[in-house]
């Protein structure tokens, strides 16, 4: 007997097939681990993903709205994919997984604290130590800065706060 697939099923295969997009800038991090993800609705063979930018002005938008559409175009059921983005909802930093904050620190960035504080520099995600200094609030992109560790003096990299 054949299995009958609802739009209930293509919803959660459209949900695992983003998994595996990745985030363009930390590539070891997806996009669904990073709380980009919004919603996803399927209405028949068509799939609506809604995806929350984590900093507006991002670079990577066009390209992640690319990377989405192919990886769901994959997806057995679906036929056509429409990706887009929600500006009256932020993004912030709370929405990353517990999975997704070990993954950033496990690549060498310091995840973003879970609430600001004054000496918001996040522990050396290379030793653990706590003794951080702000090298500078501007990083590599609008979401990251640069910090020091005292400890074992290796500058990193750190998610900004949002």
């Amino acid at each position: 007997m054949a299995q009958i697939i609802t739009e209930e099923i293509l919803q959660e295969r459209v949900r695992d097939a983003l998994k595996e997009v990745k985030d363009p800038e930390i590539p070891t991090l997806s996009l669904e681990e990073l709380g980009m993800v919004f919603s996803i609705s399927v209405t028949g063979q068509h799939a609506h993903v809604q995806l929350i930018p984590t900093f507006v002005g991002c670079p990577a938008v066009e390209l992640i709205r690319r990377l989405v559409a192919g990886k769901v175009k994959e997806v057995d059921g679906i036929d056509s994919t429409e990706v887009t983005f929600v500006m009256d909802v932020p993004w912030t930093s709370d929405r990353i997984t517990e999975e997704g904050r070990a993954k950033l620190q496990e690549f060498g960035i310091a995840p973003p604290p879970r609430e600001f504080t004054p000496r918001s520099a996040p522990s050396c995600p290379y030793c653990g130590a706590s003794e951080t200094d702000v090298v500078s609030l501007f990083g590599p992109t609008a979401c990251r800065s640069i910090f020091y560790c005292k400890s074992c003096q290796q500058p990193f990299e750190g998610l900004k706060y949002v």
